[in-house]
């Protein structure tokens, strides 16, 4: 099955839906994106792009209120904090200070710039 997100007109994704992977046949039996955006819009209108569940393509599988950025050919999801950065490789957000190993749950306190151990 192939997996396309709907964008609307500022690149966030407002839906992400299923397709037959039958949709995206052309007449060698190659997929093809393009065949299965033209299946959405033929069926729903919009915008769509292709993404994946294993993330194979676009970084990040799409999910609602992500932006696809097309400069990067990337879905990166909403800032956290202010403090973190984006991970240009994965298009992930990544905290100023790794999260600790030690097998405990901790929280990000934006404040103080570091995590905090769950009680």
């Amino acid at each position: 099955m192939a997996h396309f997100a709907e964008l609307d007109e500022t690149n966030i994704v407002k839906r992400v839906i299923v397709v037959h992977n039958n949709e995206l046949l052309d007449e060698n039996g190659n997929e093809l994106e393009q065949k299965g955006i033209d299946f959405c819009v033929n069926l729903l209108g919009g915008k769509w792009v292709q993404t994946s569940i294993h993330a194979n393509i676009r970084k990040n599988y799409a999910g609602i209120g992500m932006i696809y950025d097309p400069m990067r050919d990337a879905f990166i999801g909403q800032k956290p904090y202010e403090s973190w950065v984006l991970n240009e490789e994965t298009c992930q957000w990544i905290p100023p200070v790794p999260y600790p190993t030690d097998s405990k749950n901790y929280f990000w306190n934006e404040e103080t710039l570091v995590w905090v151990e769950v009680e």
